[in-house]
């Protein structure tokens, strides 16, 4: 009873008041009252049947019948009141509140009271219920009441001692906290200061303020209000209101209304399938409440504006065609030919092709190899500034644009984006950053997460180079350096925010299949790109584009600004637990291993030392440090499950094992693992049957070894000893051929030029791949002419100029995949022909000695 005291005074449901019951009934006797109480309140929790049907009130009143039809099914939610009040004043504060609920109001909500700054911040990180918070003069700062079962999980805000850092007072400091914890709530202010000595940042940084003689009507509505405008999903309700308009279709789409289906003898079990509504919404009009995607004016042009402040964004556009597109509309509005972009080898087949579609020159980064899982990890910070080392000495510098990276990679490594980007703007103070957050827009709604995304270190970065304190600290440091600029420290007078996030919002949150957007943080944005940006969005986004996932896109972003706090945390409880359940499973781990952070992270890119969330002598251990200071990180949402020992590589478990037997989907397979990935939809059920499933592969798989022979078991273990050690090393990217380069010895190749030389079929010839080693050991020069994909992986291993290197071909002869795109094995490998070669290199060599002249000004560049 005291630990569920010291829990329940940060809820409003079942709360203190309920847990003083349960206390009450014990030294009666009354048992079979508690025991009913206590189902009831589990019931209803677990259920959530709480939140739309409060059949039971803080001060032990009832509803009856009547009044409880009203209320129910009303979105409930609570209100924070920070206030050191008395528990009279409360109770005649929580009475006032509840005597100005009307049944006409759309939602209704209960109150929790804090009295000070830090059980403020711990009610913030427990409680997601909370959608708003009312900061009543001046809490104190400290508390006493925080109980033994609750501070290892709130260690980290105790450590904060934000009272002796200023002189401001504390209410309008929490709110500022508020806004960089949980940023979609609505923050009041109840003041008795005057307005004349109301600082602007506290006037911006409250919803609204409120002075203690006003009526307490006033605030009740401004909630009810706030509430209400993070509700709107304006296009989603457009489409709804059109959808019941009755119309007269003479334009395109007979499916529109359904007609051309529900009429139909042979396609009316498509209609029922999908219902009168998704028909009633498919249309090609953009009047008459509905909007362009191209050029909106009305309820999308409002979507996107919201989606840009719940991503913390200074400009969102919604995608219908999915990231692939995104990332396409990006780079062809940011880079020209010839410019020059540090790109990750490993990452999505989209950018590559959106070099192709620039022109720009391709940098190409390795990432560290995980060999003994045939998969790659990350680029490593060194390697980036290693590689724009080599560009300044050879006076290329000026001609890099940008990186691309991929944050979080497919298997769920994690960059420390504030470490990047502040190291490579010292060398390059207006680089443009593109980070593809395909598998990461739900990193927005975590706060430990959000600190290693695009739009939050942007907003960060922004607001630190602009301090008095940077600057000062950066005066300091070239004073020690004789006037030399530090490392790590971007020059305040030339840094330049720009940085653009690619998200596919299907993949972890609530969408429709293909639904992505493009968030931009971009000082230049207005002044460089939005042109080119808008014609390149037009180039890619259809004059038809699909309403239902944008209607998707605008309601996935009303259900984030909600829920998003609650769902993230949830579906990282739902990996530990999976994880936990192998861990501890004697019958799973004798064939399965969760890989930890050690077996994706080396050593000297965890600066922590962390080596795993969960391991079965210890237990849990905390993530917060890790994830603020180590180079990588894993998120451990992306379970990879090694396979080895059970004889089977990743594609045969998943499609023979996993799909056909129990229609598991998975995300992603290597030659020795299976990738699992939860999401917000992932349910405790999910985890369980997940759980279930491996238990009768590995009962299986004991049965199938029990009944193997002598010569069976030894072609059993040597199938397990190609999967755990006998593994094919990773190549790296070799080089371009100096036929591509684009400045010989430099780093970088015309990609766009052998991309397009391949057209001619008189270029290229095939080669079979058990020919290239023989062909190569005579001294012939290989290079390809496509891209060559194999899944797994998923990204080029060869791309066109490429040279084909000894360590290339051993990785696609012992591969094990069905699919390898760009290659055909009746055909062999597609290779430009020598004489092709030759005479692109002296194209090559003419084109650069032609261009050395136009290095002497600027104006002679652009005639040029």
């Amino acid at each position: 009873m005291k630990e569920l005291n010291e829990v329940e005074k940060y809820f409003a449901f079942p709360g203190r008041h309920r847990i003083q019951s349960l206390k009450a009934a014990l030294p009666r006797a009354e048992y079979m009252a508690l025991s009913h109480l206590v189902a009831e309140t589990t019931q209803q929790l677990v259920s959530d049947s709480y939140r739309s049907h409060p059949d039971y009130l803080e001060e032990e009143q009832f509803l009856d019948e009547k009044d409880s039809e009203e209320w129910s099914g009303k979105s409930d939610f609570e209100v924070l009141f920070v206030e050191n009040i008395s528990p009279e004043d409360e109770k005649t504060l929580r009475i006032s509140l509840r005597d100005l609920r009307s049944s006409t109001d759309k939602f209704q909500y209960n109150i929790v009271v804090q009295r000070s700054f830090q059980d403020a911040m711990i009610a913030l990180q427990l409680n997601y219920n909370i959608q708003a918070v009312v900061i009543r003069y001046a809490p104190s700062f400290r508390t006493n009441e925080i109980g033994d079962l609750v501070k290892p999980y709130v260690d980290h805000l105790l450590k904060l001692d934000l009272s002796a850092k200023s002189t401001e007072d504390l209410g309008p400091m929490l709110g500022r906290w508020i806004k960089n914890f949980r940023p979609e709530l609505d923050t009041y202010y109840v003041t008795d200061t005057s307005l004349g000595e109301l600082k602007n940042s506290t006037i911006k940084g409250f919803r609204r303020i409120f002075y203690r003689k006003e009526d307490l009507q006033e605030l009740h509505l401004t909630i009810l209000q706030g509430i209400m405008e993070r509700y709107d999903a304006p296009f989603f309700s457009a489409l709804k209101d059109y959808s019941q308009k009755p119309t007269g279709i003479f334009h395109a789409m007979p499916i529109s209304r359904g007609n051309s289906v529900f009429k139909s003898r042979w396609i009316k079990d498509f209609g029922d399938f999908y219902g009168r509504n998704m028909f009633l919404a498919e249309t090609s009009a953009t009047t008459g409440g509905l909007d362009s995607l191209l050029q909106p004016k009305g309820p999308l042009k409002k979507a996107q504006k919201m989606a840009r402040d719940a991503y913390n964004s200074q400009h969102t556009y919604f995608v219908t065609n999915g990231t692939s597109t995104a990332n396409k509309i990006v780079l062809q509005s940011l880079i020209a030919p010839k410019d020059i972009v540090l790109i990750d080898r490993d990452c999505h087949k989209s950018h590559h092709y959106g070099m192709v579609l620039s022109g720009a020159y391709p940098v190409y980064l390795d990432s560290y190899p995980i060999e003994k899982y045939s998969m790659y990890g990350a680029v490593p910070l060194e390697q980036i500034k290693q590689k724009l080392k080599q560009l300044e000495e050879a006076g290329q510098l000026k001609k890099v644009k940008m990186v691309l990276l991929t944050n979080c990679t497919f298997d769920g490594l994690v960059y420390n984006v504030e470490r990047v980007m502040e190291e490579i703007l010292a060398i390059k103070p207006d680089m443009i950053f593109l980070w593809d957050e395909a598998w990461f827009a739900f990193a927005g709604f975590n706060y430990i997460y959000k600190q290693r995304t695009g739009m939050y270190v942007a907003n960060k970065l922004y607001e630190k180079y602009r301090s008095k304190e940077y600057r000062s600290h950066y005066e300091k440091e070239m004073k020690k350096n004789d006037g030399k600029q530090p490392p790590s420290l971007p020059d305040p007078d030339l840094v330049r925010i720009r940085v653009y996030a690619t998200q596919s919002t299907h993949k972890t949150l609530s969408s429709f299949r293909q639904g992505s957007m493009i968030h931009i943080w971009d000082q230049d944005f207005r002044r460089k790109s939005e042109n080119t940006f808008m014609e390149a969005y037009m180039t890619h986004t259809s004059t038809s584009p699909n309403y239902q996932m944008l209607a998707s896109l605008d309601i996935g972003r009303r259900q984030v600004q909600f829920e998003g706090f609650e769902l993230v945390e949830r579906s990282i409880e739902m990996a530990m637990l999976l994880r936990a359940r192998i861990n501890d499973n004697p019958q799973l781990s004798k064939y399965f291993d969760v890989l930890t952070v050690h077996d994706f992270i080396p050593d000297h890119h965890r600066q922590t030392g962390l080596m795993e969330y969960y391991d079965r002598e210890n237990g849990w251990n905390r993530m917060e440090e890790a994830w603020q200071k180590d180079e990588f990180v894993l998120d451990p949402t992306k379970i990879t499950l090694s396979i080895g020992r059970t004889g089977l590589d990743g594609d045969t478990f998943k499609n023979l094992y996993l799909m056909e037997k129990f229609n598991i989907q998975i995300n992603k397979t290597s030659r020795n693992s299976v990738l699992f990935l939860t999401n917000i939809g992932t349910t405790n059920g999910s985890v369980t049957y997940l759980t279930n499933a491996l238990l009768k592969i590995a009962d299986s798989l004991d049965a199938e070894i029990k009944a193997l022979n002598e010569k069976e078991k030894e072609i059993y273990e040597e199938r397990i000893h190609s999967l755990t050690v006998d593994v094919p090393p990773l190549p790296d990217f070799s080089h371009f051929h100096e036929s591509f380069q684009a400045i010989p010895g430099v780093p970088g190749g015309n990609l766009r030029a052998a991309y397009f030389l391949a057209y001619d079929e008189d270029n290229y010839e095939y080669i079979p791949l058990s020919d290239c080693l023989p062909e190569m050991e005579k001294g012939k020069t290989l290079v390809a002419s496509s891209f060559v994909i194999p899944y797994p992986p998923g990204f080029p291993v060869l791309v066109p100029g490429q040279v084909v290197s000894k360590e290339i071909i051993q990785f696609l002869l012992a591969l094990d995949v069905s699919e390898i795109h760009g290659y055909r094995s009746d055909l062999g490998l597609r290779v430009f022909k020598e004489g092709v070669l030759n005479r692109q290199k002296k194209v090559t060599s003419i084109g650069i000695t032609k261009s050395q002249p136009a290095k002497k000004s600027e104006s002679s560049t652009n005639q040029k």
